[in-house]
Order: C-alpha cells, then structure tokens, then sequence
C-alpha cells in the first residue's frame, strides 16, 4: 500500500516539473534589446538588435519576424522595411537547449519624412444646403451624392452640385446617424455612425437593396475606394479594408506621421493611389498613403469657413469629393451655405 502511494507521489512529482518547465515564461529567459533601447523607429531605419540572455542558456539561433514576415538581419541589425505602418509586434524565435521559444516587443513603426504642406485656390463656389450635415460626398457621372449626419435628419442625397437642388433623396430612420459614402459597382455603400450598420442602394434605381453589419471597428465615419477595395474610417488610427462583394473587414492600416500614431480621419476620398481624409474638427486634410498609412501631406483649408454664412448650426469642414472630369476637389461643411471647388496646391 505504502508504495503503490510513493509511486503515485512520485508520478505526480513529475508531473508537475515537467509541467512548470513547459510553462517557464519567455520574458524570464530572453529579452529583445533595440537599439537605444527605443520602441518608435522609422519605416526603412536600420537598428542594433540583440537578445538579452538572462539565464546564460546556450542560444542555437535567432529569427526576427513581424507581420508573420521574417526580417533579414545583418552584423546585428536588422532594417524596418514594412509594407504597413503603425503598431506592430516584433517577435524574435529563440533555438535554443533543444528548445524553441517566442519572445516578443512593442513597436512602433513611423513615417519615413514629415507630411508635405499645401494650401489650395478657390475655383467656384456652389451654393450648398444650409440644413445638410454633411458627412460624405461623391461624384458619379457628373452627378453629386451626399450623405447628412443627426438623428431624425440624417439621408442621402441625389444633387445637382451647380445649383444646390436636390434631386431624390432617402432619408435614414430617426434612430441612425448618416455617415461617409462611396459608389462602386453600380451600388452606394452607406455608414452609420454608432448604429453599427451600414446600408447598401442600387445606383440606378436609387432604392435600398441591402444592409451590412460591422466587424471588428466599431463605429462608422467615412468611405472610399479604389476600384477593387472599399476604404472606412471609424474614428480611430486605422483604416479598414472592406471586400466590396460581402463588405466583411479584410484588414487595414494605420494613419502615422514620422512623429506619431495620429487618429483623427473622418471623410474620406481616394485618387491615385492616397487616400485625402478630413481631420475630424479640424479645417484641415490629410493625404495619406494607401497601403502604408503614412501621411504624406496635410492641405490647410483655414479660411473657408469664414466665406460661409454664419449660423447658429454652423459647424467644421467635412466632406470631400473628387470631380474626375474637372480635374479638381469639392469641399463643404457640416450646414454650410456653399460648396467650394477649389486646386490643391503644394507650398
């Protein structure tokens, strides 16, 4: 009896040391060092890395990855040539004892230069519904659609940029929040704000066919795209990428400058390959690079708001739409009186 209990005490003894040596944390063996112990780097910056060996264990290798893409290192240093910007994990895999662990840091991966500064030239002025909350813009055959924000206002619009008319119009449920928009496939895609559902209408007939819900981002702010991805905003750092055919989230970016992660695009509109954001509550825009995220440009739209009637409602600038026969940008605001056609100029 005695020793049927020693054997079974001495199975669960080692039970439990093989146990806590399969569970030793990374962090209490290795540790990845940078260069100047620093956590923000530069898109394309070489670095000094390392790994700090607490336990004096006998290290076999060393590989680098993030994104799952492995980093090619060189006299100790490796290089931050990433696709994507913004937040990233960098994991190094320790051989070593004839044992494989991962080991892990935060980083922060900016934009290579700072943003270029424009400033812009009016070109026309559009009269503009007073009562329009504008949260989205977009031409389509020379035609403007506009989407308006509040509850109990909120809509989209079929308008006649020249003269301000409405031409048709599909107002939301007093519940939801009219956000950005965009047009692709013969179908306009519409966000709501925090109602965490976005709408879809067949162009032609101009009539809603379909609703869609959200994914992983939690609000909706702005839409574009460009001819094979749909683009939204949700108020925070990223930009996702939306499949047009199931509007499922297939990824995103993040909006960096060289300094900082920054969080402010609201509506949005794509042209050659940069995505032009409004920043939310400011007179300003952001030209950001697509598939990097790095803000490239900021275009200063101070002064506009002053060219508008002032009103109790009156409130910032928002909504951007590319006119490709003319060749140039419209911009309004939320109860703006007027839309301004205006050149982008880069100072």
């Amino acid at each position: 009896m005695n020793l049927i209990k020693l054997t079974s005490f001495s199975f669960l003894l080692l039970l439990f040391m093989s146990c806590g040596s399969g569970n030793t944390k990374a962090t209490s063996l290795f540790e990845i060092q940078l260069e100047g112990n620093k956590t923000d780097f530069k898109q394309h910056q070489t670095v000094s890395v390392g790994i700090k060996n607490k336990k004096e264990k006998s290290i076999n290798s060393v590989t680098y990855t993030i994104d799952g893409k492995e980093l090619e290192v060189k006299e100790n240093k490796i290089t931050f040539d990433l696709t994507t910007l913004g937040a990233k994990t960098l994991k190094a895999t320790v051989d070593y004892d004839d044992t494989r662990i991962d080991v892990s840091k935060k980083i922060k991966v900016l934009a290579p230069t700072p943003p270029a500064l424009y400033t812009y030239e009016i070109i026309n002025e559009f009269p503009h519904d007073i009562k329009a909350y504008t949260q989205g813009l977009e031409f389509h055959d020379g035609i403007l659609y506009e989407s308006t924000g509040k509850k109990g206002r909120s809509s989209l619009r079929k308008v006649d940029f020249k003269t301000g008319e409405i031409l048709k119009q599909i107002r939301l449920e007093d519940s939801q929040f009219g956000e950005g928009i965009t047009i692709m496939n013969g179908k306009i895609y519409q966000l709501t704000w925090q109602n965490g559902i976005g709408f879809v209408y067949d162009l032609e007939e101009f009539e809603k066919i379909d609703t869609f819900q959200y994914g992983e981002s939690k609000e909706g702010w702005g839409l574009c795209h460009n001819g094979n991805k749909i683009f939204k905003s949700d108020g925070t750092e990223k930009i996702w990428f939306l499949n047009p055919d199931t509007l499922a989230e297939e990824g995103h970016i993040e909006t960096v400058t060289n300094k900082s992660v920054f969080n402010m695009a609201n509506e949005l509109e794509y042209l050659d390959g940069k995505i032009y954001a409004n920043v939310y509550q400011k007179p300003s825009m952001m030209i950001i690079d697509a598939q990097s995220g790095a803000i490239e440009g900021v275009i200063n739209f101070g002064g506009l708001k002053e060219r508008v009637t002032k009103h109790q409602e009156l409130d910032v600038l928002n909504g951007v739409a590319y006119h490709p026969e003319r060749k140039t940008f419209f911009v309004t605001g939320k109860n703006w009186d007027k839309m301004f056609e205006v050149k982008i100029i880069k100072k």
